[in-house]
């Protein structure tokens, strides 16, 4: 429990919320996204609204099948980059592919594909600094695809104030998408309005097939209202009041199993770092962004995931009948309307005033997001402990990289000891051949550990990164990217000689195969070719050697060129030769650019280093294979030698 004593809760998303509340933004869009309703389907409007421009998409879609269901597409995952790579920035999330709804992206593609329609978009974008994309229903999931596009594949948008506001759009895409997002810093650039119970952001929690006709019915039914919405006779939902109750219990049993596995597998998290985020029991539809909870008594704003599950599976609970839960998502104007005059406007408090301004923060909420007293004691310390959570779990990651802040200070020391090492032994070896060879036992053993040590550390980090435990910016801070970079730098090639220490070529394969190489490594090498010119800076014309040689995998690629010496010596075979040989070749004209740029440290010039000798072994076994290779491999050679003796 946190001190209570600590700013009110919410603080990330509440600034989002407050804004949506205060200012005509929220009631801005629904007017645009209601006119976009009314007209033909798969239709969207652009409009100037003081200086901000709205383009919002219809929530009315073309479903002209005798089964609709079938006009959206299956309900299935599929990759995010289909179409052009027009999602490449979010094209995947720590190798995981993030994937989105095939409908609901074969929608937004129909649109794209109408180059005047997507011309209008763009031309738009370019011209205003302040752009809101906006759609109600499935209009809300072409909105953020649409925003999705236009942050991913033109980066020169940064400077662009750019949100994207749904209102009761399903859930979108999987985990890796909304992870891709944050690491993006895109969170804040989408909000999803939710009326109190309305069913359409919970459908994609349950599986559809068993309940498509009811589906198809109420989408019907959606489709009917929002095009017409004055129209005198009120549209009927084409279903008897038992398939609806049947259709109510089944989403709510689905709902609640998903938001009982949030929980679960956030407790798992917390206690063992090592907990595979992926697990059966867990839907694979993520939320993304904040969402904006509403009631007839305000509204809360909400950023976390799992609480944003736990929350929908809460409200949902409270509503009095599936009716009310189908018809909340034509509600929005009022919803929207009410928002503006109450949005998070103090209310009364229970019998006895709050002892502290963390209990002020969670009462507000809980009568904002319509748990006042009127519902059920046990609803409502549900629901509190849910926000609670959410405000635990929004300052958790801070917390938890101050603390790695600290203890990454701790094991200086163990880098310390490693850079004393490599100073030592570059004179005559190198500490890349020193600890391979182990020839001093008992300094080599103490530099094992640290590099045991180190590698435990920089694993946990990696671990906490995928546990969603650390800020989602994480890897784009220029400390913890110079500091795994130098760390990489520094104890790979020790890695790599214990790999070829232990044997483990002849029973893995060399260390640059597939799989061979630790993950972290892997991981650094993307933060540092995310970071901001990080690679260019470095590729300057260096006026001495580097500290540490920029590329660490430098003696695993050695490794490979001496052995393809070895196997050269052995063949009989021109052809196989000359393989070798211009094998051999690349990996000299590699190395050599390496240390012309001085981009390698001293220890790779050291005089008994495995570099330098290889390099004199190649000298010499050019001459030889000169004379192992026949006809018809001649010509070839005569021009290997015309270009030998030209240099």
């Amino acid at each position: 429990m946190e001190a209570q004593g600590e700013a009110p809760p919410f603080e990330t998303s509440q600034t989002l919320g407050l804004l949506l509340g205060s200012t005509p933004i929220l009631s801005d869009a629904w007017r645009q996204c209601s006119v976009a309703n009314t007209m033909a389907p798969g239709s969207f409007v652009i409009d100037l609204i003081g200086d901000v421009a709205y383009i919002a998409f219809s929530g009315v879609q073309a479903l002209a099948n005798p089964n609709p269901m079938d006009g959206i597409g299956p309900f299935c995952e599929v990759p995010i980059t289909k179409g052009n790579n027009l999602f490449s920035v979010v094209g995947d999330y720590d190798g995981k592919p993030t994937m989105v709804n095939a409908g609901f992206l074969d929608l937004f593609l129909s649109m794209y594909r109408r180059p005047e329609l997507w011309n209008q978009i763009s031309a738009t974008v370019s011209n205003h600094r302040a752009v809101v994309f906006t759609g109600h229903s499935l209009g809300g999931t072409i909105a953020s695809l649409a925003a999705l596009s236009l942050l991913s594949s033109f980066p020169s948008l940064s400077s662009l104030s750019l949100l994207c506001i749904t209102f009761g759009s399903p859930l979108l895409g999987n985990a890796a998408l909304s992870r891709a997002i944050l690491q993006q810093r895109w969170g804040g650039k989408f909000c999803h309005v939710v009326s109190k119970s309305d069913i359409g952001p919970t459908l994609l929690f349950a599986p559809i097939t068993p309940i498509s006709t009811q589906i198809d019915h109420i989408l019907k039914f959606w489709h009917s209202y929002m095009r017409f919405p004055h129209q005198c006779t009120k549209p009927i939902i084409q279903l008897s009041d038992k398939e609806i109750d049947q259709l109510g219990l089944f989403l709510s049993t689905h709902v609640k199993e998903v938001a009982l596995a949030e929980e679960k597998a956030t407790e798992e998290e917390e206690d063992d770092l090592m907990t595979s985020l992926r697990s059966d029991y867990r839907s694979p539809y993520k939320p993304f962004g904040s969402y904006l909870f509403c009631s007839g008594e305000g509204g809360i704003c909400i950023d976390n995931q799992t609480a944003v599950v736990r929350m929908l599976h809460h409200l949902m609970f409270t509503a009095n009948s599936v009716d009310s839960r189908i018809e909340d998502h034509l509600t929005y104007g009022e919803t929207v309307l009410r928002l503006s005059n109450q949005f998070l406007r103090r209310r009364s408090f229970d019998d006895k005033l709050p002892e502290s301004g963390y209990e002020a923060g969670i009462s507000l909420a809980l009568e904002a997001s319509g748990m006042g007293k009127q519902v059920s004691a046990q609803a409502r310390s549900a629901t509190r402990e849910c926000l609670m959570m959410a405000r635990q779990m929004g300052r958790k990651p801070n917390l938890n990289s101050a603390n790695l802040a600290i203890r990454l200070s701790k094991i200086t020391p163990c880098r310390a000891q490693i850079e004393w090492y490599k100073a030592y032994c570059e004179d005559y070896m190198g500490y890349y051949d020193s600890f391979k060879l182990r020839r001093a036992p008992k300094r080599d053993s103490a530099v094992n550990m640290n590099r045991i040590k180190l590698a435990k550390f920089w694993d946990i980090v990696i671990d906490m990164i995928q546990s969603n435990q650390l800020p989602h910016d994480f890897h784009k801070r220029a400390k913890w990217v110079n500091a795994s970079q130098f760390y990489k730098l520094l104890v790979e090639p020790l890695d790599i000689a214990e790999y070829y220490r232990m044997g483990k070529r002849r029973t893995h394969g060399h260390y640059m195969a597939p799989g061979r190489r630790a993950r972290r490594y892997e991981v650094f090498d993307r933060w540092w070719a995310e970071k901001e010119g990080g690679v260019d800076k470095e590729r300057g014309r260096r006026s001495r050697y580097a500290g540490l040689t920029q590329d660490s995998c430098f003696w695993a690629r050695l490794e490979e060129a001496r052995e393809w010496g070895e196997e050269a010596r052995k063949e009989t075979d021109g052809g196989n030769l000359v393989r070798l040989w211009e094998k051999m070749e690349k990996f000299e004209e590699y190395a050599r650019g390496m240390v012309e740029r001085k981009e390698v440290s001293t220890d790779v010039l050291a005089e008994e280093s495995s570099y330098v000798l290889w390099v004199e072994e190649w000298k010499k076994l050019k001459g030889q294979l000169a004379m192992k290779i026949a006809p018809p491999w001649s010509g070839y050679m005569g021009k290997i030698a015309s270009r030998l003796s030209s240099n």
